[in-house]
């Protein structure tokens, strides 16, 4: 039997149309993959960091140009949703917010959220997925589990958003439109707290509308919030940054880096994005944006600690809590050999 080479060229019928132009954004090296004294790799990439004013305190690369912040959106998207009438315990608005790794905690947590609205799992709309982190998706199979919406790392902002309709009288089938009434109100007020209006828009993986804005326009939003949870003052900002802080693992997951960073950094806002993004506020209102070029999940954290460094923040000095997520262990034989570590000369020098 005879076969004949694939074709380099997919058929037309797939290929995605692409403007005649397209821009390069001006990104600049920020992580080198060290193994054995020698670079093997580099990650591209741009960032902001910004004070309580918003005023912007040191960047590189592009960091002026629209991104997809992807699932770095969520804590805005929650903030609108609270605005809009949602009240949620601290555990399930922290869900709300999430990019969850699926565990039991998570998938209850999803149910809770529309049982209380009355709901269940029918009206969720996004994609479904296995658990996203890695112990909870074996466990899940192993369980003979199947990919399902409730599993999916959305769930709960999912969850959230078919109960703020059914709060407000609004349709909950097509709550994923950009003219829902939801959606309007979302796109509102993400242009509220980063200060941008956005003219470039997709779909973000699991099906909810998705704004280009600038690394600068995402950090100033996540020092407003994160400013705002470590004050007395009420309002829906507060309430998102609260949630998160007392419920990290409700975040992301127990065995994950963002977790991880919000145990070690007292008050700080911490959400990751696909395709590289990394967003931390802290408490006194200032703020890291990243954004990997390439995507590159593994350099997003050790950037964006080391601009945390750049800040004077301690935990995230070389002997501080931080320390164990910085940089990414390159093994070989299955010794530690070299790392992943973000490039010093892209970023002010660590205050000490």
């Amino acid at each position: 039997m005879t076969s004949s080479a694939p074709s380099l060229n997919p058929p037309a019928r797939s290929a995605v149309p692409l403007p005649a132009h397209v821009p390069l954004p001006a990104h600049v090296p920020l992580a080198l993959q060290i193994r054995g004294g020698a670079v093997e790799g580099v990650h591209y990439g741009s960032l902001a960091a910004t004070d309580a004013d918003g005023s912007v305190l040191f960047s590189a690369g592009e960091a002026s140009a629209p991104s997809f912040p992807r699932s770095a959106l969520k804590p805005l998207q929650a903030v609108a949703m609270v605005r809009a009438g949602l009240s949620l315990p601290d555990d399930l608005l922290a869900l709300a917010a999430a990019s969850h790794s699926g565990a039991a905690m998570h998938r209850e947590g999803t149910r809770r959220i529309l049982a209380l609205h009355g709901l269940d799992e029918s009206v969720l709309a996004n994609t479904t997925d296995l658990p996203y982190g890695v112990r909870e998706r074996e466990e899940w199979l192993a369980a003979g589990g199947a990919a399902d919406h409730v599993c999916q790392n959305c769930s709960g902002k999912h969850a959230a958003m078919a109960a703020v309709c059914t709060l407000n009288g609004w349709p909950v089938r097509g709550y994923l439109e950009p003219s829902h009434p939801l959606q309007r109100l979302i796109a509102a007020t993400v242009a509220e707290l980063t200060g941008e209006e956005a003219t470039v828009w997709s779909t973000d993986g699991c099906g909810t509308p998705l704004p280009a804005v600038s690394l600068i326009g995402m950090a100033r939003a996540y020092g407003r919030l994160a400013l705002a949870g470590a004050s007395s003052e009420a309002g829906a900002e507060a309430a998102v940054a609260r949630a998160m802080v007392r419920h990290p693992e409700m975040v992301a997951g127990d065995d994950r880096d963002v977790t991880a960073l919000m145990r070690g950094l007292p008050g700080a806002v911490a959400k990751d994005g696909f395709e590289g993004v990394q967003l931390v506020g802290l408490p006194d209102g200032r703020a890291v944006a990243v954004k990997v070029s390439d995507g590159g999940d593994r350099a997003r954290m050790p950037v964006a600690i080391r601009a945390l460094a750049a800040l004077g923040v301690p935990e995230a000095l070389a002997d501080g809590a931080l320390g164990p997520i910085a940089s990414v262990p390159v093994l070989g034989g299955g010794r530690r050999i070299g790392a992943l570590v973000a490039y010093d000369a892209a970023l002010p020098p660590a205050a000490s």
